[in-house]
């Protein structure tokens, strides 16, 4: 019995070893994605390309600032005249929002729900489709698409330490 127990200790030590290696390298990992998903952080210089329309009198964006931040396990996406949009933080510099139900837009009288989604690449660059869905009166009115594309033009905003 004590050669088992003499033999049986270096298997434990491996055992630990390796154990203590996937530890290791899954901590890492685990860093690096939510080191990834901060990435998307920063502002913005954006193109808007409509993509499709079905809206007699459609919303028209000019060259502009986009901005992302994140406060916890939310992420905020602002557009000038659009309703903010929110949603989760993905991981690899992937990025999904969307507005609340009725908000305003830059033609009086017309309501709309915007959503986003896309990507930033490790480089900075912003590549997104966002989509609106009007209202007008309480009742479906249109929808609009763009693709929306642009290098971040700032530093991304380190997160705020707990």
């Amino acid at each position: 019995m004590r050669t088992q127990s003499v033999s049986a200790a270096p298997q434990e030590h491996r055992l630990a070893s390796r154990l203590a290696g996937v530890l290791a390298g899954v901590a890492l990992v685990l860093a690096a994605s939510v080191a990834r998903a901060e990435d998307v952080v920063g502002v913005y210089d954006v193109k808007f390309e409509q993509v499709s329309t079905n809206c007699a009198s459609p919303l028209n964006y000019p060259h502009g600032k986009l901005s992302i931040t994140q406060k916890s396990n939310q992420v905020t996406v602002e557009i000038d005249n659009t309703p903010r949009m929110t949603g989760v933080p993905a991981k690899n510099g992937k990025i999904s929002a969307k507005s609340k139900p009725n908000g305003a837009t830059m033609i009086e009288g017309m309501l709309g729900v915007f959503s986003i989604a896309g990507r930033v690449t490790p480089e900075g660059l912003l590549h997104v489709v966002m989509v609106g869905e009007y209202t007008a009166a309480g009742k479906p009115l249109c929808s609009q698409s763009w693709n929306v594309s642009g290098p971040r033009s700032d530093k991304p905003a380190k997160p705020a330490k707990k």
